[in-house]
């Protein structure tokens, strides 16, 4: 796959998605946006992955936003079908897909960058870090999941708080408040990313796709987290995966899944 503003390396089992647009601080425009989902998209059924890291080039920002220049003059109707096209092909895609998700953050992640950040299953800082919703100071809030994802992951107050003021939080604030999983210096962080991921890729596929549907269930409103367990719970022991664990932990062995 090649793309304008992406750069895909694979190896060991990890695809690592690097947004690559330095020169606007690797903002989000429709572009990227398709180019994103695209790549997502072709690594679904690739076998030889089975974790991806979404991060920014250089070391300056991870996404400084959305481009502005693209929506500036938009009615009522195009700016719903902007947050409602974006959310569906990215936002929500990531936080639903079927593979395992770390975002390697590196420098600013604001606005929409933040946004795609959340939508990741695990977020990783580093030490330069800046991460912020500052939508309100353009008229508009954040709409690509932002407020939803936010409210998840910090809670109420202070989901309210960052949006309101529109303030950027450090990295170490961040780390403090839940909204990075773990916070590293900037040399250490695609090492850090990697590290994880490699204990990621050990397990089970198919069990994973299932953690993550049901963890995703339990914070879905008229979704019964309980129950979609149960259900995936289940199915597991219909998988190939299953057989291998079991027996290889019987056999006192890796599994090799």
């Amino acid at each position: 796959m090649e793309f304008n503003n992406l750069l895909l390396e694979i190896s060991d089992k990890i695809a690592l998605l690097t947004i690559n647009r330095p020169k606007q601080l690797n903002a989000l425009n429709k572009e990227t946006i398709s180019e994103l989902h695209q790549a997502l998209e072709g690594l679904k059924n690739n076998d030889e992955v089975r974790a991806i890291i979404i991060t920014g080039s250089g070391e300056k920002s991870f996404v400084a936003g959305a481009d502005i220049k693209e929506f500036a003059n938009f009615s009522v109707t195009e700016g719903t079908e902007l947050a409602a096209q974006g959310q569906s092909s990215l936002f929500d895609y990531i936080e639903h897909y079927c593979k395992p998700v770390i975002a390697a953050v590196n420098g600013f992640a604001l606005g929409g960058g933040l946004e795609l950040a959340m939508s990741a299953h695990i977020r990783i800082a580093s030490d330069n870090a800046k991460l912020g919703l500052p939508e309100v100071t353009l008229g508009l809030i954040p709409g690509y999941g932002g407020t939803q994802r936010l409210a998840q992951l910090v809670g109420k107050g202070r989901a309210l708080e960052i949006i309101l003021s529109a303030q950027m939080v450090s990295a170490e604030r961040a780390h403090e408040m839940g909204l990075v999983n773990h916070l590293v210096s900037q040399a250490e962080l695609l090492e850090t990313a990697r590290g994880l991921a490699a204990k990621i890729v050990r397990n089970s596929p198919k069990a994973m796709h299932s953690a993550i549907k049901c963890v995703n269930a339990g914070l879905t409103d008229g979704m019964n987290g309980y129950k979609v367990e149960i259900e995936e719970f289940g199915k597991c022991f219909g998988t190939q995966d299953f057989v291998e664990g079991t027996t290889a932990f019987l056999e006192k062995r890796k599994p090799q899944f």
